[in-house]
């Protein structure tokens, strides 16, 4: 009963430890990073909730992100519009169409602008032209190209680059038509939070639905490699549990991206193989905890083998104490018999000597 009873209060406990995992996504961010050790209780409430909480360190780094961008778009505007006043040629834009009045492509250098290389051209339309701009910008380096119908963004922290289309953004606004001035008088009134938000909001969903695709295959990648691991130390796992291990092993690399993104606000940078550092760190978390796994089921073999070994001590003490009580009884059988056959030939040597002491009937006659 009393076995019973300490199982189920163990039971109990382990339900009302995985209560508070599900209550709390800061303390899975926590244990995520400090206490590898609660990985596999984590790994326990499903796929869906590990789906869950990456979304929610992906949202993080997609806030970061949108608030990095934002804030460059404010430099950028801000040093634009003198620039536009005193050496841009004139232009105007109708109908989700901008036109420049220039021959021949504009090309801003990185210091000139302070937000990267910027290239205008609104004539072509030639998409391996479109490419050699990008590439002219360079992957480690951020830029603009501005086209006819739409403008490419590209940063070192993301992949590729993000389009803006002209008349997606202005006709949510309501923005049909602009020239020069308008542009220049817009910029210098209040009106351009609107036109921030906008960008705020359009640069979150788009960064939130690539940064989750792109770790979300990483965590399957990750993944493979634990669950490979776990099967070369002969650890039976299934791959559900290794793949929500790998997305809270995850976590530390999406916050060194963060980190990364908020320091770059300050202090342009860039770190080389940050990609296979990021990919890295994931992964070694993962092996750690799969080792911890493989750690904790030695000490319980070795436990279940104490037990065992216990356990026939035990069932031999009371083999023995059994043979001991069997021997005390058979002592016990073999003194009564000895009594019994003693007074029985006590009796008969009583019943000898009656029958010499009496004397024959006629003896005196």
């Amino acid at each position: 009963m009393e076995e019973q009873k300490e199982k189920n209060q163990t039971q109990e406990a382990k339900q009302q430890e995985t209560q508070n995992f599900r209550k709390g996504f800061f303390k899975k961010l926590w244990y995520s990073i400090v206490n590898i050790e609660k990985y596999p209780e984590m790994a326990t409430e499903g796929v869906g909730r590990a789906i869950s909480y990456l979304f929610k360190i992906v949202a993080i780094l997609a806030v970061v992100l949108s608030i990095w961008m934002t804030y460059e778009t404010y430099e950028a505007v801000r040093d634009g519009v003198e620039y536009l006043q005193n050496e841009f040629p004139a232009f105007s834009y109708q109908e989700g169409t901008l036109s420049v009045e220039t021959e021949e492509p504009i090309v801003i250098g990185a210091e000139q602008s302070g937000v990267g290389k910027i290239i205008v051209d609104t004539k072509t339309d030639s998409e391996e032209q479109i490419n050699q701009y990008l590439n002219d910008i360079g992957s480690n380096e951020s830029g603009i190209v501005v086209l006819k119908q739409k403008v490419l963004v590209k940063t070192p922290t993301v992949v590729g680059s993000i389009s803006y289309d002209y008349q997606q953004i202005l006709g949510n606004m309501q923005i049909t038509q602009f020239n020069k001035q308008d542009v220049i008088n817009y910029a210098n009134s209040n009106q351009i939070i609107t036109l921030y938000i906008s960008m705020f909001i359009t640069i979150f969903i788009y960064s939130i639905m690539m940064y989750f695709i792109t770790t979300l295959w990483y965590v399957v990648m990750i993944s493979i490699v634990g669950y490979i691991t776990a099967w070369l130390l002969k650890i039976k796992m299934r791959y559900a549990a290794v793949f929500n291990m790998s997305v809270y092993a995850i976590t530390l690399s999406v916050l060194l991206n963060v980190i990364y993104l908020i320091i770059n606000m300050f202090i342009p940078f860039t770190i080389a193989y940050f990609q296979v550092m990021y990919v890295a760190v994931a992964t070694i978390y993962l092996i750690a905890a799969i080792f911890i796994i493989k750690s904790e089921t030695i000490k319980k073999q070795a436990e279940l083998m104490k037990i065992a070994e216990a356990q026939a001590i035990v069932k031999k003490e009371l083999e023995q104490e059994k043979q001991k009580e069997e021997e005390k009884e058979q002592n016990k059988d073999t003194d009564k018999k000895g009594e019994k056959e003693d007074k029985s030939g006590e009796k008969k040597e009583k019943k000898k000597d009656n029958n010499l002491g009496e004397e024959p009937e006629g003896s005196n006659a």
